[in-house]
């Protein structure tokens, strides 16, 4: 699988109102429920905001998290489940219209009857060739295949940050499976390494592959070896060492000992005069890697690597080993999930823009397409981009009134900020499947071609000019991005609530997806966005003075959050998370700001017992209400840019003076920080 690098709610009174058993949600949009009046809003407003709820909330056996956002994905999954088995029902075993493909992916994926007896049959093309390649020159042009076959080296067509109106074959270095580099070399993740090892061991007997143990050993040793000569995730949020122009034969001279041709002719990118190189630091090692490492190790890893790719759509033994390593080792998931909830991310993939492979070989835009015309009302994106047209303006004001921006980097900032489009809900064009055959019987081979599909599409375009109304992100995606065509994309899966509600009290929704969109918007403008201009491409348009006073105020909202625990022991990395940390303090400052701008000078309601600001914050911490299993909690803190929930809370409101007016914070209370000492950014 060809891997790419690619992007996010006074006490309260309640009237005297008791906790009802279940949430209610009153017409202005808060679950009343879920606060703990026992706790301080000062002390731990996100325990404040949320605990009641927390305390009655259970993890279901079969996932990893519970929370709001949760809940928002499983009405999504409900309504996909429906459809799904809508599709399903009477289609043809090769199908020629979009829903009946659809419907016939998902009825391959549920024939588990057929999938258990067929065993390790469906991945014998690829077994066989890794069996018979001759030596590092035919591996290379497997691993060249776009498919199920690993690499150290991955690719993808993307718009050339040098020259935005046209596409670019990148290149990136990595291909080891763990979630992160620092799984396979330090201390804290030793079970995970030794889990691995056994689960690499089971896979490789699972499909009769000889010397599965000692091959299990040498395996780890090379993925060990990928993940060491691998780039950091800190190293990688630098844009500019990531362009680096190359010519394919210059390629094979910095980077010797891989058959570079073979490779690029087998994925298609031979008649590519240029290849944009990314991690370019590591590729020559892993090139001597591959040089150095025996043919029959090289093999042995990549029929493991095609084993664990294909172990979801695999006979019952292979998955039961994917899940203990994936779902339990990884993530703390205790029991597996119903098929048909597997099933909807085979056939219509999951987060496409935080994660590609996960919409690796499916037909994700298409039940996109499908969902949207049966689920998303018009009347929702039309509020939606009103709402967003007001955050513009707010986020427009605080720029220009920024003290620590120069005047020639405002306004680059601000003729950026107007060249930004907003996509809500979904694609304004579908994807054509019309060349992808889908079978009924056969979900490995329908996973092949809806991969093989995916990959002409990207390389057919990849001549041509940028697409500027492309999404990274299906419709039935519960997330959002700042997107590098500077645009702002929130999927119809994120609309709904309590994130939005169009029937919701205006603040609510401000402090809900009011603040993400914020938070999406501030992404164009910080460390990562100062290197895309107005324009697109790729050029640094601060000040050196504006960046070193940025650096020392983004420090000053970094030391605190480095001291901040998810779980004992482990604190939270401020250099991996430094953008999203910034991009929650920017979005809600924002959206605090469009609320009382929405208001035209007229004072905000008081709604149940709450003023308007104090309805603003109440609805961002409750839409981050939630719980994660503690590996889960981990695997985040240890590889994720995002902070654990509860920190998106309790990190953001206490650097915002808003915050202390609207609930009274004073020194003393443990949020408390002096107002010399909050982080000011946007």
């Amino acid at each position: 699988m060809k891997f790419r690098h690619a992007t996010f709610a006074a006490v309260i009174a309640l009237a005297g109102a008791g906790f009802a058993a279940t949430p209610v949600y009153p017409p202005f949009g808060l679950d009343l429920t879920a606060p703990d009046k026992s706790i301080k809003p000062g002390d731990d407003f996100f325990e404040y905001s949320n605990g009641s709820y927390l305390k009655n909330l259970q993890i279901p056996a079969d996932e990893i998290s519970a929370s709001k956002r949760f809940d928002m994905s499983k009405r999504t999954e409900a309504n996909l489940h429906t459809m799904l088995e809508d599709a399903a029902r009477d289609v043809g075993t090769h199908p020629a219209d979009l829903k009946g493909k659809v419907g016939a992916m998902y009825a391959a994926f549920m024939n588990e009857a057929a999938i258990d007896a067929a065993g390790a049959n469906p991945i014998a093309p690829e077994l066989n060739a890794i069996r018979s390649a001759p030596d590092r020159s035919a591996l290379a042009a497997l691993m060249g295949q776009y498919g199920f076959y690993p690499a150290p080296f991955g690719y993808w067509v993307d718009l050339d940050q040098k020259d935005p109106d046209h596409y670019a074959a990148y290149l990136g270095a990595g291909g080891y499976l763990l979630p992160d580099r620092d799984y396979y070399l330090t201390a804290d993740f030793a079970t995970h390494r030794a889990a691995m090892r056994t689960y690499t061991a089971t896979l490789l007997k699972l499909i009769g592959w000889p010397d599965a143990d000692s091959n299990a050993d040498t395996v780890m040793a090379f993925e060990t070896k990928l993940a060491e000569l691998s780039w950091t995730k800190v190293q990688q949020r630098d844009p500019t060492t990531q362009y680096n122009p190359m010519t394919p034969a210059a390629l094979a001279a910095y980077a010797p000992g891989f058959d570079w041709p073979t490779y690029l002719k087998s994925a298609g990118l031979d008649g590519k005069k240029q290849l944009i190189v990314t991690t370019n630091t590591a590729f020559p090692a892993m090139a001597k890697l591959v040089a150095d490492t025996p043919v029959e190790t090289l093999k042995a890893w990549m029929a493991f690597r095609v084993a664990d790719a294909t172990a979801p759509y695999l006979a019952h033994d292979f998955y039961a080993a994917y899940f203990e390593m994936h779902g339990h080792v990884l993530s703390g998931q205790a029991t597996p999930q119903v098929r048909w909830k597997r099933a909807i991310v085979a056939v219509g993939g999951g987060d496409c823009g935080a994660d590609p492979a996960s919409c690796f070989g499916t037909l994700d835009w298409g039940v996109g397409q499908l969902f949207s015309e049966r689920y998303f009302p018009a009347a929702t994106k039309m509020q939606i981009e009103a709402l967003v047209a007001n955050l513009k303006v707010a986020f427009r004001q605080r720029i220009e009134k920024l003290d620590w921006m120069g005047a020639a980097t405002k306004a680059e900032a601000l003729k950026k900020l107007d060249t930004y489009t907003i996509k809500v809900g979904y694609p304004d064009h579908p994807r054509d499947y019309s060349n992808v055959s889908i079978s009924r019987d056969d979900i490995v081979g329908d996973v092949r071609a809806a991969a093989a599909g995916e990959w002409a599409f990207q390389l057919g375009r990849s001549d041509g000019p940028v697409d500027r109304s492309d999404w990274l992100m299906t419709p039935q995606t519960n997330d959002a991005y700042n997107g590098s065509l500077r645009d702002i994309v929130f999927p119809a899966g994120i609309l709904q609530a309590p994130m939005f509600d169009a029937a919701a009290d205006p603040a609510i929704n401000y402090g809900a997806i009011g603040g993400v969109i914020g938070h999406e918007m501030t992404h164009g403008f910080d460390d990562q966005g100062r290197h895309i201009d107005a324009k697109g491409a790729l050029r640094d348009w601060w000040t050196p003075a504006d960046a070193t006073a940025f650096k020392a105020r983004a420090k000053v909202l970094g030391d605190q959050y480095a001291t901040y625990e998810p779980v004992p022991g482990m604190h939270i990395n401020p250099d991996l998370t430094m953008g999203e940390n910034l991009a929650d303090l920017g979005g809600l400052s924002i959206a605090l700001d469009a609320y009382h701008a929405s208001l035209h000078g007229h004072p905000a309601p008081v709604i149940g017992g709450l003023t308007g600001d104090q309805r603003v914050f109440l609805g961002w911490a409750q839409v981050w209400a939630g719980k994660l299993r503690p590996e889960a909690i981990r695997k985040q803190t240890a590889s994720d840019p995002h902070s654990f929930r509860k920190f998106r809370v309790n990190g953001v409101v206490r650097n915002i003076d808003g915050w202390y007016a609207a609930f009274g914070i004073k020194p003393g209370d443990v949020l408390y920080i002096p107002p010399e000492k909050r982080a000011r950014i946007w």
